[in-house]
This record gives C-alpha cells, sequence and structure tokens, in this order.
C-alpha cells in the first residue's frame, strides 16, 4: 500500500510518501519504500513525489491510500474519480413504537351510528 505517514512536530505536519506493507500502522514507522515527502504548511503545496516509483509499483499490485488517491487525481498524475474518504454520516434512526405506527382510520370507522 502506498500511504502518507506523519512526521514533523507537533502543529507542524509534514508527510512522508511511503510504501509499506498495509498491516503495518500508519504510526508504526515501517516502510519498504520512501517515494517523496508532502508540506502541506507551505501555500503553495510544495511536494517531491517520485510519481514515476508510483506507478511502478501500481503496475505491481500496491494500492493508494484514499487521501493520497485524491491528491493524485487533483493533481492530474492519474485518472479517475476523487473517491470519499471521510466516514459517511448517516442520520441517527429512532426506534418506532409498533402502536404508534398504525395508521388512525380505524376509530373513525367505529363511530358510525348503528341503525
Amino acid at each position: 500500500m502506498i500511504r502518507l505517514q506523519r512526521t514533523g512536530r507537533k502543529h507542524e505536519p509534514t508527510f512522508r510518501v511511503v510504501l509499506t506493507d498495509s498491516k503495518n500502522g500508519p504510526k508504526s514507522g515501517k516502510y519498504l519504500a520512501n517515494l517523496g515527502w508532502y508540506d502541506t504548511r507551505i501555500k503553495n503545496k510544495v511536494e517531491q513525489m517520485d510519481t514515476e516509483k508510483m506507478k511502478y509499483w501500481m503496475s505491481k499490485g500496491a494500492k493508494l491510500s484514499l487521501t493520497l488517491h485524491n491528491y493524485l487525481v487533483g493533481q492530474k498524475v492519474i485518472t479517475g474519480k476523487k473517491l470519499n474518504a471521510l466516514p459517511r454520516k448517516s442520520p441517527i434512526k429512532k426506534e418506532v413504537a409498533p402502536e404508534a405506527a398504525k395508521p388512525a382510520t380505524a376509530p373513525a370507522a367505529e363511530s358510525a351510528p348503528v341503525a
């Protein structure tokens, strides 16, 4: 898997682009190859990434993380759509009591006069 690994000090994030096993955690520090770096703090979005090595490892079966995929699509390094990297927000469903779910048309039929 090719993903970003955070480096740098507190409140000063820089990221290393690494090739690592998907079972290694993002903070483990273990990686097979360093493919570049990315600094988000600089306004010109300075990065130095070896895109040829990334494409080589992708041809060998390495997958990109969602964040890195979206970044490379935005920079037009690879083609495709951006993917949603954030968790899906769904509203909290309230449980409905079974009696409250029934329609209230039955009492109106009972109130008709009997001859």
